[in-house]
Protein backbone atom coordinates (compact mmCIF):
# COMPACT_ATOMS: atom_id res chain seq x y z
CA UNK A 1 0.00 0.00 0.00
CA UNK A 2 2.82 2.20 1.08
CA UNK A 3 4.40 1.41 -2.94
CA UNK A 4 1.35 2.56 -4.13
CA UNK A 5 0.97 5.64 -2.60
CA UNK A 6 4.30 6.60 -3.61
CA UNK A 7 4.14 5.91 -7.15
CA UNK A 8 0.57 7.90 -7.23
CA UNK A 9 2.36 11.01 -5.16
CA UNK A 10 4.96 10.75 -7.43
CA UNK A 11 2.95 10.55 -10.97
CA UNK A 12 1.19 13.64 -9.03
CA UNK A 13 4.61 15.46 -8.90
CA UNK A 14 5.50 15.03 -12.60
CA UNK A 15 1.86 16.19 -13.27
CA UNK A 16 2.27 19.25 -11.40
CA UNK A 17 5.63 19.92 -12.85
CA UNK A 18 4.03 20.28 -16.19
CA UNK A 19 1.80 23.21 -15.23
CA UNK A 20 2.20 26.67 -16.26
CA UNK A 21 0.68 29.51 -14.98
CA UNK A 22 -0.46 31.11 -17.50
CA UNK A 23 0.38 34.94 -18.47
CA UNK A 24 -1.40 38.20 -18.87
CA UNK A 25 0.68 40.63 -20.93
CA UNK A 26 -0.16 44.20 -20.80
CA UNK A 27 0.74 44.98 -24.30
CA UNK A 28 3.52 47.62 -24.43
CA UNK A 29 4.86 47.53 -21.32
CA UNK A 30 4.60 50.96 -19.08
CA UNK A 31 3.93 52.53 -22.47
CA UNK A 32 0.93 50.58 -23.30
CA UNK A 33 -0.92 50.74 -26.76
CA UNK A 34 0.68 53.70 -28.24
CA UNK A 35 1.99 55.60 -31.07
CA UNK A 36 5.20 56.07 -29.37
CA UNK A 37 5.89 52.14 -28.05
CA UNK A 38 8.09 50.42 -29.73
CA UNK A 39 5.73 47.17 -29.99
CA UNK A 40 8.21 45.07 -31.81
CA UNK A 41 10.60 44.65 -29.75
CA UNK A 42 8.43 44.60 -26.31
CA UNK A 43 7.09 41.23 -27.55
CA UNK A 44 10.34 40.01 -29.18
CA UNK A 45 11.90 39.13 -25.40
CA UNK A 46 8.48 37.06 -24.63
CA UNK A 47 7.04 33.67 -24.94
CA UNK A 48 3.52 33.52 -25.68
CA UNK A 49 1.61 30.72 -25.74
CA UNK A 50 -2.33 29.32 -25.93
CA UNK A 51 -3.93 30.21 -22.88
CA UNK A 52 -2.30 33.76 -22.22
CA UNK A 53 -3.68 37.04 -21.96
CA UNK A 54 -2.87 40.28 -23.54
CA UNK A 55 -4.04 42.91 -22.10
CA UNK A 56 -4.25 46.09 -24.24
CA UNK A 57 -4.08 49.72 -22.79
CA UNK A 58 -4.91 52.76 -24.77
CA UNK A 59 -6.83 56.09 -24.57
CA UNK A 60 -10.47 55.79 -25.31
CA UNK A 61 -9.97 57.47 -28.67
CA UNK A 62 -7.83 54.65 -30.19
CA UNK A 63 -8.70 51.29 -30.59
CA UNK A 64 -7.32 47.99 -31.60
CA UNK A 65 -7.83 45.89 -34.61
CA UNK A 66 -7.49 41.32 -34.64
CA UNK A 67 -6.22 41.69 -38.36
CA UNK A 68 -5.40 38.88 -41.28
CA UNK A 69 -1.66 38.66 -42.16
CA UNK A 70 -2.14 40.50 -45.43
CA UNK A 71 -4.34 43.32 -43.83
CA UNK A 72 -1.23 43.92 -40.63
CA UNK A 73 1.12 44.36 -44.12
CA UNK A 74 -1.09 47.04 -45.46
CA UNK A 75 -2.52 48.11 -42.38
CA UNK A 76 -5.73 47.48 -43.46
CA UNK A 77 -8.59 48.88 -40.83
CA UNK A 78 -11.40 48.61 -42.49
CA UNK A 79 -11.29 44.24 -43.01
CA UNK A 80 -10.73 42.99 -39.12
CA UNK A 81 -11.46 39.96 -37.74
CA UNK A 82 -12.21 41.67 -33.81
CA UNK A 83 -12.04 45.34 -33.78
CA UNK A 84 -11.75 46.71 -29.61
CA UNK A 85 -12.63 50.19 -28.38
CA UNK A 86 -12.79 52.02 -25.22
CA UNK A 87 -9.73 52.17 -23.57
CA UNK A 88 -8.58 49.00 -22.87
CA UNK A 89 -9.71 45.18 -24.15
CA UNK A 90 -8.45 41.79 -23.27
CA UNK A 91 -7.43 38.62 -25.73
CA UNK A 92 -6.97 35.30 -24.74
CA UNK A 93 -4.70 33.49 -27.13
CA UNK A 94 -6.47 30.58 -27.75
CA UNK A 95 -4.80 28.75 -30.53
CA UNK A 96 -1.49 28.43 -31.88
CA UNK A 97 0.33 30.36 -34.80
CA UNK A 98 0.38 34.08 -35.47
CA UNK A 99 -1.70 36.82 -34.22
CA UNK A 100 -2.06 40.52 -35.76
CA UNK A 101 -3.38 43.60 -34.38
CA UNK A 102 -3.68 46.59 -35.69
CA UNK A 103 -4.03 50.52 -34.37
CA UNK A 104 -8.18 51.56 -35.45
CA UNK A 105 -5.92 54.93 -36.99
CA UNK A 106 -4.95 53.79 -40.14
CA UNK A 107 -1.96 56.63 -39.97
CA UNK A 108 -0.76 55.22 -36.91
CA UNK A 109 -0.63 51.37 -37.96
CA UNK A 110 1.62 53.22 -40.74
CA UNK A 111 3.68 54.80 -38.28
CA UNK A 112 4.55 51.35 -36.47
CA UNK A 113 1.22 51.13 -34.16
CA UNK A 114 0.94 46.68 -34.89
CA UNK A 115 1.77 43.69 -33.23
CA UNK A 116 2.64 40.58 -34.21
CA UNK A 117 2.24 37.92 -31.86
CA UNK A 118 3.93 34.01 -31.99
CA UNK A 119 1.66 31.89 -30.25
CA UNK A 120 3.34 28.40 -29.10
CA UNK A 121 1.08 25.36 -29.33
CA UNK A 122 0.68 22.71 -26.91
CA UNK A 123 0.52 19.17 -26.20
CA UNK A 124 -1.61 18.56 -23.63
CA UNK A 125 -4.48 20.33 -23.14
CA UNK A 126 -5.29 23.67 -21.62
CA UNK A 127 -7.68 25.93 -19.58
CA UNK A 128 -7.16 29.56 -20.70
CA UNK A 129 -6.83 31.77 -18.13
CA UNK A 130 -10.00 34.00 -16.94
CA UNK A 131 -9.23 37.30 -18.83
CA UNK A 132 -10.45 40.55 -17.65
CA UNK A 133 -13.74 41.67 -19.32
CA UNK A 134 -13.34 44.37 -22.25
CA UNK A 135 -14.09 47.71 -21.77
CA UNK A 136 -16.06 50.32 -23.82
CA UNK A 137 -16.44 53.91 -23.54
CA UNK A 138 -19.84 53.97 -21.69
CA UNK A 139 -19.33 50.77 -20.36
CA UNK A 140 -17.94 50.93 -17.07
CA UNK A 141 -19.70 47.91 -14.88
CA UNK A 142 -18.36 46.00 -12.39
CA UNK A 143 -16.12 44.07 -15.15
CA UNK A 144 -14.58 46.79 -16.63
CA UNK A 145 -10.96 47.28 -16.20
CA UNK A 146 -9.98 50.53 -15.16
CA UNK A 147 -8.60 52.86 -17.35
CA UNK A 148 -5.64 54.29 -15.45
CA UNK A 149 -3.01 55.01 -18.28
CA UNK A 150 -0.70 55.26 -14.94
CA UNK A 151 -1.44 51.86 -13.75
CA UNK A 152 0.53 50.12 -16.48
CA UNK A 153 3.38 48.00 -15.99
CA UNK A 154 5.59 46.18 -17.79
CA UNK A 155 5.25 42.83 -15.64
CA UNK A 156 3.06 39.76 -16.83
CA UNK A 157 1.01 38.60 -14.11
CA UNK A 158 -0.93 35.58 -13.27
CA UNK A 159 -4.07 35.13 -14.35
CA UNK A 160 -4.50 31.37 -14.23
CA UNK A 161 -3.28 27.93 -14.25
CA UNK A 162 -3.04 26.79 -17.88
CA UNK A 163 -0.88 23.51 -18.94
CA UNK A 164 1.17 23.69 -21.20
CA UNK A 165 2.75 20.42 -22.62
CA UNK A 166 6.22 20.11 -24.78
CA UNK A 167 9.03 17.60 -25.13
CA UNK A 168 10.72 19.07 -21.70
CA UNK A 169 7.14 17.83 -20.14
CA UNK A 170 6.74 14.85 -21.71
CA UNK A 171 10.28 13.88 -20.55
CA UNK A 172 9.38 15.17 -16.90
CA UNK A 173 6.76 12.31 -16.84
CA UNK A 174 8.60 9.61 -18.65
CA UNK A 175 10.78 10.08 -16.02
CA UNK A 176 9.03 10.29 -13.03
CA UNK A 177 6.90 7.48 -14.73
CA UNK A 178 9.97 5.35 -15.04
CA UNK A 179 11.07 6.07 -11.51
CA UNK A 180 7.84 5.17 -10.37
CA UNK A 181 7.75 1.78 -12.00
CA UNK A 182 10.92 0.80 -10.45
CA UNK A 183 9.86 1.79 -7.15
CA UNK A 184 7.07 -0.16 -7.40
CA UNK A 185 9.12 -3.72 -8.11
Amino acid sequence: MAKLLLVCGLLVLGFALTCYAATTYTVGGNSGWDISTDLPTWASDKKFVVGDVLWFQYSSSNSVNQVTKENFEGCNTTNVVKSYTGGNATVTLTRPGEWYFVSGNKLYCLGGMKLQVPVQGNQLSYAPASAPQSSTGSDQGPNSLPNHPSSKNNTPTSAGLSIHGGSDNVLVLIVFGTLAAMLWM
